[in-house]
C-alpha cells in the first residue's frame, strides 16, 4: 500500500466510532464472511476498537475480524480491547529485530522482543481464532537460518493457522522481490507443516450474479493497484463484471493499466 508517511503509537478516536458503524451497516447487506478492521494504517492505534467491535456485534451475527501488524500487542489494554473479535490476525515478518526493522521499519519505539512478548501474551489470553501471517521477502527472510527462527517463534506463540505471504503488488520498495514459488513451498514447510501458501493473484469464480459498482472499485484502485482478480475478490465480484467496470474506468481516465514485475495492475488516476 505504499510509504507510511505518519509513523505513531498515540492511541486515539482517530475516526468517531458513529461513523465507522454507520460505513457498516450501509455495506452489511452485501452479506460478507467477515467484517474486517484494517484499512489504511493500525486499527489497534484507535482507542476505541473495542467499542467499535462491540457495536457491530450487536448489529450482526457477521463474524468480526482484525488485520493487525501485532506491534502493540504488549499493551494491556490494546489485548483487553480485541477480546471480542471473533478473529484477529496478527503479522510476525521476521525473526530478529535487525531485519524487523528492514522488513517493516516500524515506530522507532517499537523493538522486536517487545512486539513478540505481546504476540506470546495475546495467544494466552484470547480465546478466539489466532491466525498469524508471515510475510516472506526473497533473499532476506527466506535463507534458512531466518525460516527456523521465525519457525520457533511461530511454536512459541501457538497460531491456529500461519498464512505465508509474498510480494504481489507494487511494492514500496523495486528490490522488493517476490520468492520463487519452489522456495515459496520449501519455507512454508519449514516455517510450519501446517501452513498455508496465500496467493492473492489467483483467478477467483464468484458464485451468482453480482453487479459491478464503478465506485466501490474506483475506491479500492485509490487505495492500493489491484489486479482484476485483487478486485473480484476485495468486492466479491465477477470477473466479467469486474473486467467490464475496469474498461469503463480506463475509458473515462479514471484508471489505467500498469506493468509491473509482479504482474499487471490497475491504478486509480484521480
Amino acid at each position: 500500500m505504499g510509504r507510511t508517511t505518519n509513523k505513531t503509537i498515540e492511541r486515539r478516536e482517530w475516526v468517531p466510532c458513529d461513523s465507522i458503524i454507520d460505513q457498516v451497516k450501509g455495506k452489511l447487506e452485501s452479506k460478507p464472511d467477515y467484517i474486517a478492521l484494517s484499512g489504511s494504517g493500525e486499527p489497534t492505534l484507535h482507542s476505541k476498537i473495542g467499542e467499535v467491535i462491540s457495536q457491530i456485534k450487536a448489529i450482526t451475527d457477521i463474524p468480526v475480524a482484525v488485520l493487525t501488524n501485532g506491534s502493540l500487542l504488549w499493551l494491556p489494554e490494546v489485548r483487553r480491547s480485541l477480546m471480542a473479535a471473533d478473529l484477529v490476525l496478527p503479522s510476525l515478518d521476521a525473526g530478529i529485530d535487525r531485519l524487523f526493522r528492514y522488513v517493516n521499519r516500524p515506530h522507532p519505539d517499537i523493538h522486536f522482543g517487545k512486539m513478540l512478548d505481546g504476540l506470546v501474551k495475546f495467544r494466552n489470553e484470547y480465546a478466539g481464532k489466532y491466525w498469524l501471517e508471515v510475510f516472506l521477502l526473497s533473499g532476506v527472510t527466506t535463507v534458512e537460518v531466518q525460516t527456523r527462527l521465525l519457525a520457533h517463534y511461530i511454536k512459541l506463540i501457538g497460531p491456529d493457522k500461519v498464512q505465508v505471504n509474498v510480494v504481489s503488488r507494487p511494492p514500496a520498495e523495486d528490490f522488493a522481490m517476490a520468492v520463487p514459488p519452489e522456495r515459496l513451498k520449501e519455507a512454508a514447510l519449514q516455517l510450519s507443516e501446517e501452513a498455508e501458501i496465500i496467493v492473492t493473484n489467483q483467478s477467483i469464480h464468484a458464485q451468482g450474479e453480482t453487479s459491478a459498482r464503478l465506485q466501490d472499485v474506483l475506491a479500492l484502485l485509490r487505495r492500493r493497484p489491484c489486479s482484476v482478480d485483487d478486485i473480484a475478490l476485495g468486492l466479491g465480484l465477477h470477473r466479467n463484471a469486474v473486467l467490464k467496470c475496469i474498461e469503463q474506468l480506463c475509458s473515462q481516465g479514471q484508471a489505467r493499466l500498469e506493468y509491473t514485475a509482479q504482474g499487471q495492475f490497475y491504478k486509480a488516476l484521480i
